[in-house]
């Protein structure tokens, strides 16, 4: 059986950098099974089959376990999903309000009937752009999916994303639980208070995100190979698109055009968004990176804008300075 734990941390109220917390709470939910896999940023998979004997307690009781462990060492609460393989241990997690254990069922039968009234958004790989591609054809909930034919399918979506949208749907799910600690990485969040539907507000968020995470890549002179954009809707569902970088690196312009196009990717329309968080991956040091010359004078300008705006930084706090377009917008 697998859990999926997510520590929610950026609800935690002063808890500061979550990184350091993070990678605690992985090494603590180790002492209860060594198979743990860190799903940055706040979130792991654990497989509890040995622990099982080794307890000799049953899943949810594990689970049980790790939430005591947690709140006890940490006073965090979190929120775990019981599943017989990861897809449906994440989906019992997201499936209601959080700190909580929540199981799924095991039986081949029960896994269809679970998943059936739920929306097809709960699936890996089904972003808006695929729901609203299916939508039209009446396919809105996991169990229209289940029934529809995969000739029918493969000719909306093309074969391999209709296949494997498919065996989702019925709760198959051929990926393991990989021992890996949580990788070096610098991420950036920006929540919002209520569910926000304005895309140029996604984007002030979004360029808030890049300029935090330049800085905190500066200022330890290192460079981030991929970036990671995660968007976070008000059903508490999410969007995960990764995309590696031509080449490494810490400015804040390539940071941002970079970003911007992945958003711009995920082409949402009227989107209710409740967080945004950006997360830099593949970091090496500054001096390992490559950086392309340009007779372009205005890269020229930016960098050393952003090096006086770090020195500012530097000496008065991180937001000491910040681009305008991402101040708010005064009170009318």
């Amino acid at each position: 059986m697998i859990l999926y734990v997510h520590f929610g941390l950026r609800a935690v109220a002063g808890l500061g950098d979550p990184e350091p917390v993070y990678r605690r709470l992985v090494g603590l939910v180790g002492g209860v099974t060594p198979l743990v896999q860190a799903l940055p940023p706040d979130a792991l998979l654990a497989d509890v089959a040995g622990a099982r004997r080794y307890f000799d307690r049953d899943a949810r009781d594990l689970a049980a376990l790790v939430r005591m462990r947690v709140a006890a060492v940490h006073g965090i609460d979190c929120t775990v999903g019981v599943g017989p393989n990861p897809l449906l241990a994440r989906i019992a997690a997201q499936s209601g309000p959080p700190n909580a254990i929540r199981c799924a069922p095991a039986g081949p039968e029960e896994i269809v009937a679970y998943l059936a009234p739920l929306p097809v958004a709960v699936l890996p790989g089904a972003g808006p752009a695929t729901v609203r591609t299916l939508a039209p054809y009446g396919l809105v909930t996991v169990g229209d999916l289940q029934r529809v034919p995969a000739a029918t399918l493969q000719r909306i979506l093309g074969g391999p994303a209709a296949r494997r949208l498919q065996e989702y749907a019925r709760g198959a799910d051929p990926a393991r639980v990989v021992a890996a600690a949580p990788p070096e990485t610098v991420t950036a969040v920006r929540e919002f208070p209520r569910d926000e539907l304005d895309p140029v507000r996604h984007r002030q968020a979004l360029l808030g995100c890049v300029e935090e995470l330049g800085w905190k890549l500066r200022r330890e002179h290192r460079a981030a190979g991929a970036l990671v954009l995660t968007v976070g809707y008000a059903d508490r569902s999410s969007t995960v698109r990764t995309r590696a970088l031509r080449e490494p690196t810490a400015h804040s312009r390539a940071l941002a055009e970079e970003a911007d196009r992945m958003y711009g990717a995920l082409a949402l329309q009227r989107a209710r968004v409740r967080s945004i968080a950006l997360r830099a991956q593949d970091i090496a040091p500054e001096d390992r990176s490559a950086h392309q010359l340009t007779f372009d004078p205005s890269d020229d300008r930016a960098r050393r804008l952003e090096a006086a705006a770090d020195r500012a930084r530097a000496r008065f706090g991180p937001d000491a300075v910040h681009p305008a377009s991402t101040a708010p917008k005064p009170a009318p």
